[in-house]
């Protein structure tokens, strides 16, 4: 059974010259431990400010807060790629159906894009708050899912800032329903990737539109900011924005040896 999982902001549990000491968890994340019912005994894992991997031993609680010891430093699950999903907005609650699943499967990077198309509106005013929820949102999914990293959401771009991230990126597939079949994703991630960065963990970003997709000129503005940019094609299903965004970063994961497939030749 997988122990709890909780991230700290500011505790370096290397720092710590006491044997037991306070869990500096957050106010949400104290509750958490109630809602787990978690008691003196049981062991919880935690990743410290550092991205230091431990197992603790609660022994006490002062308060709402658990007092620990260390019980074991943890080797952290390596990242077959950090893989930035940019997520044209989208209306409801479809960005935070995304942001979920996608941490889940083990995405480090969110950047929320305002597309022409994008039906979701969010002004400067209201950005700081809704970024806020989303992180709150891909900081959940991660202590749900036992990751070891915590992924990072961006407040909303524009396709100007948008071309400036992206131009740091090792890969940039961009996902297009007018790309041809046989835009396929190997071949996009294969030049980039597989050989030039085998040394080093791959950034790659995965650009997926929002309801009304991409237009051509965003396409061809994301495509001339990366040498190392491409279409691809997700098959010949239409997707909805909120299932593209789940499955194209699963497929990349899968295609650098992640989810399960090992080693890709």
């Amino acid at each position: 059974m997988s122990l709890p999982h909780f991230f700290l902001d500011e505790q370096v549990l290397a720092d710590q010259t006491q044997e037991q000491f306070p869990l500096g968890l957050s106010r949400d994340d104290a509750k958490h431990v109630k809602v787990l019912r978690l008691g003196p005994g049981e062991h919880v894992a935690v990743v410290d400010a550092a991205q230091d991997y431990f197992e603790c031993e609660i022994k006490s609680f002062e308060g709402s807060t658990p007092v620990v010891v260390i019980s074991g430093h943890l080797d952290a699950k390596p990242l077959a790629a950090h893989i930035c999903l940019v997520q044209g907005l989208a209306k409801g609650d479809k960005m935070e159906t995304v942001i979920r699943h996608a941490t889940e499967l083990g995405v480090s990077e969110f950047i929320p894009f305002a597309a022409s198309r994008s039906i979701m509106r969010v002004d400067e005013k209201k950005a700081a708050s809704k970024t806020d929820r989303w992180q709150a949102i891909a900081k959940s999914a991660a202590m749900q899912s036992g990751q070891t990293h915590l992924a990072h959401v961006h407040q909303p771009m524009k396709l100007a800032q948008l071309k400036q991230a992206l131009a740091a990126f090792d890969a940039v597939v961009v996902c297009w329903e007018e790309a041809p079949g046989t835009a396929l994703l190997r071949d996009a991630l294969c030049p980039a990737v597989r050989n030039a960065f085998a040394d080093r963990l791959a950034k790659i970003a995965v650009v997926v539109g929002p309801e009304g997709g991409l237009t051509q000129e965003e396409v061809e503005a994301i495509l001339a900011c990366n040498a190392n940019a491409r279409i691809v094609s997700l098959g010949s299903s239409i997707l909805r924005t909120e299932t593209a965004g789940i499955v194209a970063p699963a497929l990349v994961l899968y295609e650098m040896g992640g989810l399960g497939a090992g080693e890709r030749a």
